[in-house]
């Protein structure tokens, strides 16, 4: 089995291999391909990547190369992680919206338009290579914003799935404060990758006995401690949102921080400059304890688990994926990528029946989903008025005179990455 990460360069890279290695018995990886175009990253990465199997024991060969399709040739899924303009481009992402009163995030408002208009052609282009070299290997996509990427590879015509790791981090702490094996926990997970709610939390299974009353109940401090919100909110929701619903629900709340707090993307850099520097070290055999602050937590379990369901039919029954919507939820298009749990294997993700969503939810993903719409339009095709559209369309955004400004502001701070501009 040949695995190929374009992206493999990047800080993140141990955290998988670390999965791969101490997983191998899932996924049985013969040979590894790291892509990526920063030759000095790479041979830091590549190089701890090969101590990691060894000290392991995994037999796997692990190769690195800039050349993207001798890296995909053979393979049988292909790994994206790649960020088109660096922490530089997410930087600037994080920082001119706050100069319209709006959440500067490298996903979410108009930061993650600016990543998706950046991001999506390179995606493509890098998905017809793969299909060229061949059209059986699936591709496993982890580059935000993930569900406008996903979108644009299906509606290409690829084999894709989306992933993201806020469902399986949210499985594990509940797991945790549950006091059972994760693998006990299946999440009743709705909505739109970086806007979800867990609907139920069930043990056993999709069948089993909804706990989510129970933990809300005795661990509601701790949950919403996680993830920033007052207790008395998720108590009157009845539900868990992810940490992303914090842009929304706190929205003012969280501009206020983000104006008088160093930016994620400059924290994010000085933690890459250290990890490099520790990467370097030839005796280091081991991810560093440093890369849990890195971000993506349990990326590599679910990465492995959804490889490994889609290229062997092993691996968890039931995984939280980006897919398309086919009427999984009745109030989307069809063509829509939503994220719900699922049931994978070689053929791809079927996701599995939904109970009726409350409108509270509903409102918002659709709103979202229209907004994902105009985002891939402007990023297939471009243009200024395209753009506009979608930020106008964006619940973070939503004013024209704020559309009017960040349109310029977005194309201004990214034009050598837009062919249009």
């Amino acid at each position: 089995m040949k695995l190929t990460v374009v992206g493999g360069g990047s800080t993140y890279t141990p955290e998988l291999i670390d999965g791969f290695a101490r997983l191998r018995d899932t996924l049985p990886i013969e040979e590894l391909v790291l892509v990526d175009p920063a030759a000095d990253r790479l041979e830091l990465v590549g190089g701890l990547a090969r101590r990691i199997f060894a000290a392991q024991g995994h037999p796997g060969r692990i190769v690195t190369t800039a050349d993207l399709d001798a890296g995909v040739d053979g393979a049988d899924a292909v790994l994206l992680q790649l960020r088109v303009g660096g922490q530089a481009a997410r930087a600037q992402d994080e920082t001119w919206p706050l100069e319209c009163g709006c959440v500067g995030q490298e996903t979410t408002g108009a930061g993650g338009l600016a990543k998706a208009l950046r991001t999506v052609p390179v995606v493509l282009d890098i998905a017809d290579r793969v299909r060229r070299a061949n059209p059986r290997a699936w591709i496993i996509d982890f580059t935000n914003p993930v569900g406008i990427v996903t979108r644009a590879l299906l509606g290409a015509g690829h084999k894709a799935v989306g992933l993201c790791n806020v469902a399986i981090g949210l499985q594990r702490k509940f797991a945790a404060l549950l006091g059972v094996a994760p693998s006990g926990v299946h999440l009743d997970h709705i909505g739109l990758n970086h806007l979800t709610w867990e609907t139920g939390v069930r043990l056993g299974g999709p069948g089993g006995e909804d706990v989510l009353p129970k933990l809300l109940a005795e661990h509601g401090e701790t949950i919403a401690a996680d993830l920033r919100l007052p207790r008395p909110l998720l108590d009157r929701l009845g539900v868990v949102p992810s940490y992303y619903l914090r842009y929304y629900y706190a929205h003012d709340e969280v501009v206020d921080e983000l104006l008088t707090k160093p930016s994620r993307a400059a924290e994010v850099a000085a933690m890459e400059a250290e990890l490099l520097r520790m990467y370097a070290d030839p005796a280091l055999d081991e991810k560093p304890e440093l890369l849990s602050r890195r971000g993506g937590a349990f990326y590599s379990e679910a990465a492995v688990d959804l490889a490994a369901a889609l290229l062997t039919g092993s691996g968890s029954p039931y995984q939280v994926v980006n897919t398309l919507n086919n009427g999984t939820l009745p109030f989307l298009p069809d063509d829509a990528v939503v994220e719900v749990q699922a049931a994978v294997g070689p053929q791809g993700p079927v996701p599995l029946p939904v109970a009726a969503v409350d409108p509270l939810y509903a409102g918002l993903t659709a709103n979202v989903t229209a907004y994902e719409d105009l985002a891939l339009d402007a990023a297939l095709r471009g243009g200024r008025d395209r753009v506009f559209r979608a930020l106008l369309a964006h619940p973070l955004v939503g004013q024209y005179a704020y559309a009017e400004t960040l349109t310029d502001r977005l194309i201004a701070h990214n034009r050598e990455h837009l062919a249009w501009a």
